[in-house]
């Protein structure tokens, strides 16, 4: 669902920052060798995803789900010189795809992959974090919600991705989606819990930003 016309989409992108030529590179390697390229956060998503890590300035980062790395690439931007971003996927085929990338980057050591269970493996990292995005499977958002609150720093963020799930909040649910099901009451528990300051963005398929307080 595209919740604005591609054609006001395409204008958003052209006057906003430039897509960077290495994040141009991975998007078209991307819709050429790797299933769902839809997956992407893509020029604008990323540049909004850039900016703001840049405005917040984190030391460290943390990102559940990292596909083929471009969203990585995008919040790597604003990380402190000695900062790090740990980045989990549970898809090991996709682990050299994204390392290839972010060894072109400028944070190529800065950037930590992680592969397996995201709930298991963020216990393990020892870290407060600045900034969190969340773009992994629907049905754990709240789960990977609860867990990270606790770790965020006063101030912090948190970037929820495709909170709109292509319009299906707004539709009948339907018994079998388990998936809906928990994003609406995700955004719901973003909306009420005074632990945060939230914002929904209808950005693509929908992105929260929430605060903590």
């Amino acid at each position: 669902m595209h919740f604005i016309s591609e054609e006001l989409e395409d204008y958003t992108a052209k006057h906003s920052e430039n897509e960077p030529e290495l994040l141009a590179q991975l998007n078209r390697e991307t819709h050429q060798k790797i299933l769902q390229p839809r997956m992407l956060s893509g020029h604008l998503q990323g540049r909004l995803l850039s900016i703001l890590s840049k405005l917040i300035k984190p030391e460290h980062i943390l990102e559940i789900g990292t596909y083929t790395g471009y969203a990585t690439l995008c919040l790597a931007e604003g990380v402190k010189e000695n900062g790090t971003l740990d980045t989990i996927d549970n898809n090991e085929e996709l682990y050299d795809f994204q390392r290839k990338y972010f060894d072109k980057s400028e944070w190529a050591t800065q950037i930590k992959q992680h592969l397996g269970n995201a709930l298991d493996i963020i216990p393990t990292l020892n870290k407060k974090f600045d900034l969190v995005f969340i773009d992994a499977d629907k049905e754990n958002y709240i789960n990977y919600y609860e867990m990270i609150v606790p770790l965020m720093n006063r101030g912090g963020v948190i970037i929820s991705d495709n909170v709109l799930w292509s319009g299906k909040v707004l539709e009948e649910l339907k018994p079998n989606d388990k998936s809906t099901k928990v994003l609406l009451e995700y955004n719901r528990l973003l909306k009420e819990d005074p632990r945060v300051e939230t914002v929904l963005l209808p950005i693509r398929d929908g992105l929260t930003v929430s605060r903590v307080v």
